[in-house]
């Protein structure tokens, strides 16, 4: 009689990884309600269940989170009709469930997680000053040797998190986040419909100016190109279409 596995495919204990969406804010600069974006939770979430990882979702206070209203496919102006997985994954009940009910980000462990992703979204740059608790645990993360991805402005958690001597995480890391020629698209794309004055900008500060601040080497590849970057165990994503580039990084980090 053999006890072999029936099914020795999967007999391999599955990765684990840590989700983590911006709680709904408003914004300090337009005074509109922002979120998470839905790009950068579907497509990594995608990438990882094909790969057969277990992956669960949180926020830094759990609770019910909302995306932003562009970054959903149905969106009236259009911005995101071509997302088929991010459309995939809202018409699924179970899945759109999700962000219903996030758990805590103090909930997460390092013994049962290979890897934390910070996804963004625009509620990052107003929140996550405040997010002391997912900043420690990025950092708890990050100095055990275990995956720590950020992407989109969801980067923006790198001005803040700093490692046990102090210094900053990011200083001297490649790495790669919302581009200035980014928020300039942005910054027009908005002032062109008339729903900002062109004496403001979307967002309080940018990205790549502050971790050049903190010195990071910070890298691009152009506007709206999928792209993220690995400098050892830090793994960055540029924007809202780099979910899947940041998701294959994560994977091959994880050694699959």
């Amino acid at each position: 009689m053999s006890l072999r596995d029936p099914n020795p495919t999967n007999s391999k204990k599955p990765k684990r990884v840590a989700i983590v969406l911006s709680n709904p804010a408003v914004s300090s600069t337009t005074g509109w309600p922002v979120g998470f974006w839905w790009s950068e939770l579907s497509h990594p979430y995608f990438a990882f269940q094909e790969k057969g990882y277990e992956v669960e979702l949180f926020s830094p206070d759990g609770g019910k989170c909302e995306a932003d209203a562009m970054s959903d496919p149905r969106d009236p102006s259009g911005y995101s009709a071509s997302d088929l997985i991010s459309m995939g994954f809202i018409a699924t009940p179970k899945l759109a469930a999700l962000i219903e009910t996030t758990k805590k980000v103090a909930e997460i462990t390092l013994a049962r997680f290979d890897a934390i992703v910070v996804a963004g979204g625009q509620a990052p740059m107003f929140t996550f000053d405040k997010a002391t608790g997912l900043q420690k645990k990025f950092v708890e993360f990050y100095e055990a040797g275990k995956v720590a991805a950020v992407l989109c402005h969801g980067v923006a958690i790198l001005r803040y998190v700093k490692l046990s001597n102090g210094e900053h995480l990011a200083k001297g890391k490649t790495v790669t986040g919302f581009a200035n020629v980014e928020e300039d698209f942005a910054d027009k794309a908005v002032w062109s419909m008339n729903l900002l004055s062109r004496d403001k900008h979307i967002m309080p500060w940018r990205i790549e100016d502050e971790l050049k601040k903190i010195g990071a080497n910070y890298i691009q590849s152009g506007v709206w190109r999928g792209f993220a970057v690995r400098d050892g165990n830090l793994i960055t994503g540029q924007q809202n279409f780099s979910g899947s580039e940041t998701a294959e990084a994560v994977i091959r980090a994880l050694g699959e």
